[in-house]
């Protein structure tokens, strides 16, 4: 049998952190281990496991994302890696269904995210009670009905919940670390694998459960994060991505994005913008989709009345 590692990468958020530990242990397969990279000088008091836990510190005041999760990878055991963000709590068979998976698929696989609403993990949780409360995120496809499906998009990656054979994950040369704070990073990893040959599928189960946070789409809270990986992007592969973030920024007035320049950062949001972004606690997530379609009609709106205002000079 394969032996598989389970990797987060961490920074404060260690009630989140605790929850993902209590659903390991309550897998069906059990990890081999859970490697935790610790992106804070202080390392975590987590509850006892029947497997081993490596917290591994990752240094640097941005987030370094790309960074934190090849130094976990790197001293993994595992002939399977699973990487959950620190928000995710994994059903009980999340292990045992990408274990099934890996079987037969040398790539990345995409196992399934729902989105908990506010203090759904208050208390004596289980998973069998967020299935009546969880919602799929309304700009994510769903899982195909059985078994894995490819994904002829790499944009489709996203990195909350995924796994590959270790061995794979190493060939591939793991994360750019030039990306630093967050955006893009996962984007990337996504082209390099399309570009050298390395499928990405959607995968039937590996279901796991995202704990409420409040937080903001698109991230303004990262626009300048989100416009030095996107340049980076761009210098690297020849166009810009994140571009529905972008957009948005742009129509915030944030940035000037304008193609064959550098992007201008134009000035820092401000609470109206946290306003428009912001999750608000009757939702399981925030929606860039949502937020652009206020902002476009906005704009539409602002059009038509400078036109009646020319028109009537």
């Amino acid at each position: 049998m394969n032996k598989v590692s389970v990797i987060t990468l961490a920074r404060g958020r260690g009630d989140h952190l605790v929850n993902v530990v209590h659903g390991l242990n309550r897998q069906s397969m059990l990890p081999a281990e859970l490697i935790i990279a610790v992106m804070q000088d202080d390392p975590y008091s987590l509850p006892d496991t029947p497997f081993p836990v490596c917290q591994i510190h990752v240094a640097g005041d941005d987030l370094p994302l790309a960074a934190a999760r090849n130094a976990a990878a790197a001293i993994a055991t595992g002939d399977i890696l699973i990487f959950l963000d620190i928000d995710c709590i994994p059903s009980p068979s999340l292990i045992a269904d990408y274990a099934a998976h890996a079987d037969g698929f040398d790539g990345l696989l995409m196992g399934e995210v729902l989105y908990l609403p506010h203090q759904a993990t208050q208390g004596d949780w289980s998973c069998e009670g967020f299935e009546g409360v969880a919602e799929k995120h309304s700009d994510r496809r769903g899982p195909p009905a059985h078994g894995i499906e490819i994904c002829a998009d790499y944009r489709c990656f996203w990195s909350l919940n995924f796994a590959m054979r270790a061995q794979t994950f190493r060939r591939s040369g793991g994360f750019d670390e030039r990306y630093v704070g967050y955006g893009g990073e996962d984007t990337d990893y996504g082209k390099t694998l399309s570009t050298a040959g390395i499928g990405i599928a959607w995968a039937k189960g590996a279901r796991a459960y995202h704990q409420y946070h409040p937080h903001h789409m698109p991230p303004v809270h990262h626009v300048e994060s989100v416009v030095r990986n996107a340049q980076l992007f761009e210098a690297k592969w020849g166009y810009r991505t994140m571009g529905h973030w972008l957009h948005a920024f742009r129509l915030m007035g944030l940035i000037d994005d304008a193609p064959g320049v550098p992007i201008r950062l134009l000035r820092a949001p401000d609470q109206d913008d946290l306003a428009l972004t912001g999750q608000q606690s009757h939702q399981p997530y925030a929606n860039t989709a949502t937020v652009l379609r206020l902002l476009e009609a906005r704009q539409r709106q602002g059009a038509a009345m400078m036109s009646i205002a020319v028109a009537a000079a």
